[in-house]
């Protein structure tokens, strides 16, 4: 069944959750101690997860929830041709109330080449589960390198903008839906009066929905020029293939230019030079129209003659990307 998405991102609850550790403090063991009641190892993409539980009470089996890990994976597997790193932890904490919360991934901690700790409430849901869209965020993290403080919009950008893309990928969401929560959610990353460029604005909005709206202008970009050969799956595939995964510390050019040479194109690069340090608004009602996305009522519709038509159809084809 396909799951119909929370509001996503609103407010700043997910910004202190969902964030990777700074470089300076890579490998640094967490102050947390939590007894592991179980665990369980699966295996999705070529990868090994370990899925331990924290102690206390879930309505839910602990199968139902790996369960819900399992399709997470899946949905980045897909996207990334296979899981972005060998093998991960993931840590669930079980807490009060309902719903999932507080997801935060890590590179190199406690030996682990990444280690995710989620909370999931004790009265959560099968439904809740299945429609959760932070453990896939979660785990798109793990498929680009540590970079630099300042360049942190990019690792949230890429999350926020490949998590629906992947889900849709593996039938897991509908791809009207994703449409239009982008037309609702994407001008939250506009600059403001007196706001700079993605490395010079470190606010909530210009961090995420900034730096997806940066993705959706390469992916459309790189279609453009590559005649819809590659898009910005290949160029963060690529960049995962050259070993450029949470595990290691990057800069940002040369990560952009790993990408850059798996499309063939220089679009990352340039387009990082042109919104790094300056302010530059998007076109989205522009961009909208040119995609041939039409939003009516609250629902979408397409337009099958727009100009960049087939662009807005590669970019959420599945690939043959096998899952294991």
């Amino acid at each position: 069944m396909i799951g119909r998405r929370r509001l996503l991102y609103t407010g700043f609850g997910l910004a202190a959750g969902s964030v990777l550790m700074p470089r300076f403090l890579r490998g640094f063991q967490p102050p947390w101690r939590d007894t592991v009641a179980d665990s369980k190892t699966i295996s999705v993409g070529g990868a090994a997860l370990q899925v331990d539980f924290g102690a206390g009470d879930l309505d839910l089996s602990h199968d139902a929830v790996v369960l819900w890990v399992r399709r997470a994976a899946e949905a980045v597997s897909r996207y990334y041709g296979r899981f972005p790193v060998l093998s991960m932890r993931v840590l669930v904490l079980p807490s009060s109330g309902k719903g999932v919360h507080n997801g935060t991934t890590w590179g190199n901690v406690g030996g682990s080449p990444a280690f995710t700790r989620i909370r999931v409430s004790e009265h959560t849901t099968a439904e809740q589960l299945r429609d959760d869209w932070m453990m896939t965020h979660e785990f798109v993290h793990t498929g680009l390198p540590s970079l630099p403080e300042q360049n942190h919009w990019l690792e949230e950008g890429i999350a926020v903008y490949v998590e629906p893309i992947a889900r849709v990928q593996t039938g897991q969401l509908s791809e009207e839906l994703v449409w239009r929560d982008m037309i609702r959610d994407m001008p939250q990353g506009q600059p403001l009066a007196g706001e700079s460029g993605l490395d010079r604005t470190n606010t909530w909005g210009r961090t995420y929905w900034g730096g997806a709206g940066f993705c959706l202008l390469a992916d459309v970009e790189i279609r453009k020029q590559t005649q819809n050969r590659k898009g910005l799956q290949d160029a963060l595939r690529g960049i995962v293939g050259a070993g450029g995964t949470i595990a290691h510390d990057w800069e940002i050019v040369p990560t952009l230019r790993t990408g850059d040479s798996a499309t063939g194109t220089q679009v990352l690069t340039q387009l990082y030079n042109r919104m790094c340090d300056t302010a530059v608004p998007i076109d989205f009602d522009g961009l909208w129209k040119q995609l041939g996305v039409v939003e009516s009522n609250g629902g979408i519709s397409y337009d099958a003659n727009a100009p960049l038509a087939g662009a807005r159809q590669a970019i959420f084809a599945k690939s043959g990307a096998k899952i294991a």
